[in-house]
């Protein structure tokens, strides 16, 4: 059932989606060469802790760490560890918060060092699908008109949008109805959207094919024709106007 949040909640999914932000802001500043995805996931982990919140990830349905960190051709939820980062790789970090009965979701894909001309692209591509996308999160719009709006605008650049994973309500628990495809199909469904629903919108988006495989950890998502992928991830509110985006990317650490 899709919840519309009141307006204490609202200001509660701002605080949690602040910290969240701001997490992840952290985590990209530290992308770098040399650099441990598991260096970049206790950081999060000791800042969010220092704003009085959790990490929602952690321990979610049995995920180990704070944040999800995928590397190239890792498409989500890879399990940050002792791998180094290199020059060249890009790195999605996806990261949760939850404070005071309220989570926040977003995620980003940075830059290790310098990267090729396709891989920038690649990141650019996803980042602004997800603005094109929210152009339709208001009231009078449907769901489709969302998830078509991504979707047209990736292919148009000759990428590919992830199937199987979506994004999705969010609000006291981490995935709320409705889902949130990247993509139109018929059995999705036309909700509509109406002022008071919180959603997180994330495009996954592969360079090659969207064909997807999933590796033995049962966690690490990766693409299947080995060519790179990237996340971008928000928690938007709908309003009676333009969306308000509660995990800001222009949030700063603070």
């Amino acid at each position: 059932m899709i919840t519309l949040k009141s307006s204490h909640e609202i200001q509660l999914m701002r605080q949690a989606g602040k910290i969240t932000a701001a997490a992840r802001a952290l985590a990209g500043a530290m992308v770098a060469p040399g650099v441990t995805t598991r260096e970049i996931d206790r950081a999060v982990y000791r800042f969010i802790k220092s704003q009085g919140a959790v990490p929602s990830f952690l321990n979610y349905q049995g995920y180990p760490a704070s944040v999800c960190i995928s590397v190239n051709d890792e498409v989500i939820h890879g399990i940050p560890g002792d791998r180094v980062l290199k020059e060249g790789d890009i790195v999605s970090v996806d990261v949760g918060a939850f404070k005071d009965g309220f989570h926040g979701d977003c995620a980003a894909t940075y830059p290790c060092g310098q990267i090729s001309e396709e891989a920038s692209r690649l990141i650019a591509v996803t980042r602004q699908s997800f603005f094109e996308g929210i152009r339709f999160a208001r009231e009078g719009y449907r769901l489709p008109d969302l998830s078509g709006a991504i979707q047209r605008y990736v292919e148009a650049n000759g990428f590919s949008v992830v199937r199987e994973y979506v994004g999705h309500g969010i609000g006291t628990q981490m995935h709320e109805a409705p889902e949130i495809p990247n993509y139109v199909e018929p059995r999705m469904g036309r909700p509509r959207f109406l002022r008071g629903m919180t959603i997180a919108v994330e495009p996954m988006v592969n360079a090659g094919k969207a064909a997807i495989r999933v590796m033995p950890d049962g966690w690490t998502v990766r693409t299947r024709d080995g060519r790179y992928s990237a996340h971008y991830e928000n928690t938007i509110l709908i309003t009676d106007g333009a969306p308000e985006i509660l995990t800001d990317p222009d949030t700063k650490r603070p």
